[in-house]
């Protein structure tokens, strides 16, 4: 399951990681966020060597939102050495997700 990440450790969990990290910015009351939490921890196990997933509870890191701003949950936003490569909104499927990740070269 996707570490939870917040403004305190968002800086040494992403953006200094050294791999491509998927940050999940959500909502506990979110439907498509709940349909999209198990999509997300099947690829974290698939793609455990080139990829980190994480997520950022909306509700709770309003820095965080506003720094990428996120307008709505779900939010799926790709960063690459701590640039923002990409993102996904609304409920997507495994393939958006998945095609979205095999982006990064």
């Amino acid at each position: 399951m996707p570490a939870r990440v917040n403004k305190e450790n968002f800086d040494a969990e992403v953006l200094s990681s050294e791999i491509p990290v998927l940050v999940d910015f959500y909502s506990d009351s979110c439907i498509p966020c709940k349909k999209i939490a198990p999509v997300l921890s099947k690829l974290e196990s698939e793609y455990a060597d080139r990829l980190k997933i994480v997520k950022v509870n909306a509700a709770f890191d309003d820095e965080l939102v506003e720094k990428y701003g996120v307008e709505a949950t779900p939010t799926l936003v790709l960063l690459n050495k701590g640039t923002e490569v990409s993102r996904l909104k609304g409920a997507v499927s495994k393939d958006e997700i998945v095609s979205l990740v095999d982006s990064i070269k």
